[in-house]
């Protein structure tokens, strides 16, 4: 084993743990809550996995961007929520509940979406294209459902020890994370870099912006809420839109920069909105 798969391992360990974590500090039931809220569940579904991947495929349709951009960006608005997201909602102001809830959902609904997003891709490109469904399950199930399930065990089984390794497993992991990510950018810089121009900042940007206006728009009147959806629509699981890209376009190392650098500047423009709503809440 190299050290570039040692580093995607270590990357890999530290977003499950981080999940596990999360899932550590979850209630009984909170990952049933949305069922409970059929509406709030509706619209969430529906800012996620239909409104921002048509956007996704508006602008790679509308701005003849590099293909692989294009690849990068749908594949990205098909995903699930990224493992780190909820402590961020959470610091936020949103509630534990929904924004586990939404971690858990938008991975299962993934399952689904992804394939039939596959059908949209293939029409734009005028390619035959495929994704095979265990792929998506693998990649899902591995990196957020399981750890997820786990956490919500060990916290029902066992919630003393839950409450005392939460918190430091997660700054280990965290730790690890950003350790393990550095070495990723330093090697993709060049790739990065290249992918910079022809209006692919601009369109990263769109898509983010449009993500955060509509997740805050459909997240109800609960300022929480709001906040939790609108950046679950804006912010999406970089492992799995590369596993989703690189099935599209296998050996393309171009097509995994284009994600990276979609993720890197969707966490960039985030942050104004993410401040802003952590000080309407801690006002």
């Amino acid at each position: 084993m190299n050290m570039l798969q040692l580093i995607g391992l270590a990357i890999q360990a530290s977003l499950i743990v981080i999940v596990f974590c999360v899932a550590l500090n979850t209630r009984q039931g909170d990952l049933l809550s949305l069922l409970r809220r059929p509406g709030l569940l509706l619209r969430s579904v529906l800012a996620m996995n239909v409104l921002l991947p048509v956007i996704a495929v508006l602008l790679a349709m509308g701005l003849g961007l590099n293909r692989q951009v294009e690849i990068a960006l749908i594949a990205l608005a098909v995903s699930p929520v990224p493992p780190i997201l909820p402590n961020k909602q959470i610091k936020a102001g949103s509630s534990a509940s929904y924004a586990v809830a939404l971690l858990a959902w938008s991975a299962i609904v993934a399952i689904v979406m992804i394939p039939a997003s596959i059908e949209v891709l293939q029409w734009i490109f005028k390619r035959p294209l495929e994704v095979p469904a265990s792929l998506v399950l693998k990649a899902v199930g591995i990196s957020v459902l399981a750890p997820l399930l786990a956490g919500v065990v060990v916290r029902q089984l066992a919630p003393a020890i839950a409450a005392r390794i939460a918190r430091p497993l997660s700054t280990l992991a965290s730790i690890l994370l950003i350790a393990a990510f550095v070495p990723v950018l330093i090697v993709a810089w060049p790739e990065l870099r290249a992918q910079i121009g022809n209006f692919t900042v601009v369109a990263i940007v769109v898509l983010v912006l449009a993500g955060l206006l509509i997740g805050h728009l459909l997240g109800g009147p609960a300022a929480g809420d709001r906040t939790a959806l609108a950046l679950s629509t804006a912010s999406r699981h970089p492992g799995v839109a590369i596993a989703v890209a690189t099935a599209v376009a296998p050996g393309d190392k171009e097509v995994i920069a284009a994600v990276l650098l979609a993720f890197l500047v969707s966490i960039v423009a985030t942050m104004p909105y993410t401040r802003w709503r952590q000080r309407l809440h801690m006002g």
